[in-house]
């Protein structure tokens, strides 16, 4: 079962601009409360804000400065304070956006390093094989797997290139892994869980912030029964901003390394997710099978957001 490591699944629903709720809208970047349904129009916001402090990008450790900026927000308008709380990611049911990707091409994954330290990463440039794809968030309402998954808030593909759903909780300050499943039940399903959940994200995300996970897999894939082992670790190791075809975007990196135990097979993936303030995922870089390099430039994936 190939899919994106946990950030890629993530996925994003970006910026705010317009102000109506009945705006046409083809990604959260659209609307001002940052939120595009998956019926082409822009959510509402509860009250109007004012417009986001233009405070340097330069992350900041302490956690006191954000408190008092994020809190202050109704609605989502990215203060650019180096943090991005849960209050900071709009990620529910209901949502879509779309994303240019290419599979198995060259790309440089460490950016260029500017003097004050942060990087520029640019995932403008056209990519062999691009294709564009929309992504939404579905509510489990209805679904055949729903009552297999209580507590889970929504489902979203695991990857562009896949079928395959990944079951997702979002709450108490994180974005976890409930399972994998397939979109019917009709023939060689795919239907497993995790235990414990895998930790896609922990919020707040700041730079050096570091947290991991380890669960036991158990159910049926492609219709056979299956037990393996996933162990997450994740940090957020960069910032700078990330230059996509829709837009320019502050963000935070997530650099993720996934070890997958299959009987006696053991495989790596790593995974580099571009995070912003209000958006969520923006980009992503998956490497090949087993890279050794923290950076690298053989890409199994690289996605981003498009217009």
């Amino acid at each position: 079962m190939r899919k994106l490591g946990l950030a890629a699944a993530a996925l994003g629903w970006t910026l705010a601009c317009s102000s109506s709720p009945d705006v046409a809208c083809t990604a959260g970047a659209d609307c001002a409360s940052g939120i595009c349904r998956s019926d082409g129009t822009c959510a509402p916001v509860t009250s109007s804000d004012a417009a986001a402090n233009d405070v340097s990008t330069q992350p900041d450790a302490s956690s006191s400065a954000d408190a008092s900026g994020d809190a202050a927000q109704v609605g989502c308008v990215p203060n650019h304070d180096g943090t991005i709380t849960a209050d900071e990611a709009p990620l529910q049911p209901g949502l879509h956006a779309k994303f240019r990707w290419a599979s198995n091409v060259t790309f440089s994954t460490a950016g260029e390093t500017q003097t004050d330290g942060s990087r520029i990463w640019d995932f403008t440039g056209a990519l062999k094989g691009d294709a564009d794809v929309t992504v939404d968030t579905t509510s489990l309402a209805n679904a055949w797997y729903a009552s297999s998954f209580a507590t889970a808030s929504y489902a979203t593909p695991l990857s562009p290139s896949s079928s395959l759903l990944g079951v997702f909780r979002f709450g108490g300050g994180e974005l976890a892994l409930d399972g994998v499943v397939s979109p019917s039940q009709q023939g060689a399903y795919t239907n497993v869980s995790y235990s414990p959940e895998a930790i896609a994200i922990q919020f707040p995300l700041t730079m050096n912030a570091t947290w991991s996970s380890t669960s036991t897999i158990t159910g049926t894939a492609s219709g056979v029964p299956v037990v393996y082992y996933e162990s997450y670790q994740s940090k957020v190791d960069a910032y700078g901003v990330a230059k996509t075809p829709y837009g320019d975007f502050d963000v935070l990196r997530i650099a993720t390394v996934l070890t997958k135990t299959v009987g006696a097979l053991v495989t790596i993936t790593r995974t580099y997710g571009f995070f912003a303030e209000c958006a969520t995922q923006v980009a992503t870089i998956v490497s090949q099978t087993d890279e050794a390099s923290a950076e690298f430039s053989n890409a199994s994936l690289v996605e981003r957001l498009a217009p």
